[in-house]
């Protein structure tokens, strides 16, 4: 079964969405996997990112959250850490430029005084029929927001990430069977699993891990901002488990990956798919 018909500007509220994701607000029950540590959390406002905070907040770790532009989800996130009792600190902008990644970088090391964990989940897609719909500028805003983002806050965060410190990448089931209407995101979930596994041996000298994560179909706002009715309603049934994933569903590898239980696990691609097989 599917999800309701609905649609949404771009880039799409959770407190919006029918049914609301599940972030693991009343499920996720922590187990001291990250005390003390720092995480900055792009995308955090909502879907996955939202997931991630909530479970990182209650497995001890303090959290920046980055979004875009949508305050109330982003204010629902802060409070849900703030609630695990741990310190959240909101950063609003754009990815897509490299001075606001350098700014959200330079906000973790002014409010915590380094960066333990780095988790680059924030993205832009859009669902196009035919290679000449896709603007330049959307091309363009695709690759900056989804990889090159990516780059320029790890290359920001770098100097103030010890051993033990962690890098994660969210990149998708697209980066090893990419859809034809998602092109361009496609192309850049490729391009977050490959670097992430240029940086596992580049900073493996340095105890630094780092590691992609694949999801497969998972209930977010960008679906009903950017993919036509239809493909809503039947998002995520074509999987072997024959649903939608939800983002409580990948917070535990997210927490894994950040935490000493994945202290010998750098350069993969952690598929999370409901089924689809990334090989």
């Amino acid at each position: 079964m599917g999800q309701p018909t609905q649609q949404q500007d771009v880039p799409g509220v959770q407190s919006q969405m029918s049914p609301r994701p599940d972030c693991g607000e009343d499920s996720y029950r922590g187990t001291d996997r990250l005390t003390g540590k720092v995480a900055v959390i792009t995308g955090a406002d909502s879907g996955i990112g939202r997931a991630v905070a909530i479970a990182y907040a209650r497995e001890g770790a303090d959290v920046l959250i980055s979004y875009l532009s949508e305050d109330e989800d982003a204010a629902d996130t802060a409070q849900l850490v703030e609630q695990a009792g741990r310190k959240a600190v909101l950063v609003r902008g754009d990815l897509s430029s490299p001075a606001h990644c350098r700014e959200v970088i330079a906000t973790a090391v002014e409010q915590f005084g380094r960066v333990d964990v780095l988790v680059h989940n924030a993205a832009f897609q859009m669902s196009r029929d035919s290679l000449e719909e896709v603007l330049d500028e959307e091309w363009d805003y695709t690759f900056a927001t989804n990889i090159s983002a990516l780059f320029h806050l790890t290359k920001a965060a770098l100097p103030h990430m010890g051993p033990g410190s962690s890098i994660i990448g969210s990149s998708s089931v697209n980066s090893d069977s990419p859809s034809p209407t998602l092109a361009p995101y496609a192309a850049t979930k490729a391009a977050i699993a490959n670097f992430t596994a240029s940086l596992a041996q580049m900073l493996g000298d340095r105890g630094i891990r780092a590691n992609s994560v694949a999801p497969g179909p998972v209930w977010t706002p960008l679906i009903p901002a950017t993919m036509p009715e239809q493909a809503v309603e039947q998002f995520g049934t074509d999987t072997p488990l024959g649903r939608v994933g939800q983002p409580a569903e990948l917070a535990p590898v997210y927490v894994l990956l950040a935490s000493d239980d994945g202290s010998y696990i750098s350069g993969a691609r952690i598929a999370v798919t409901g089924g689809r097989p990334i090989l």
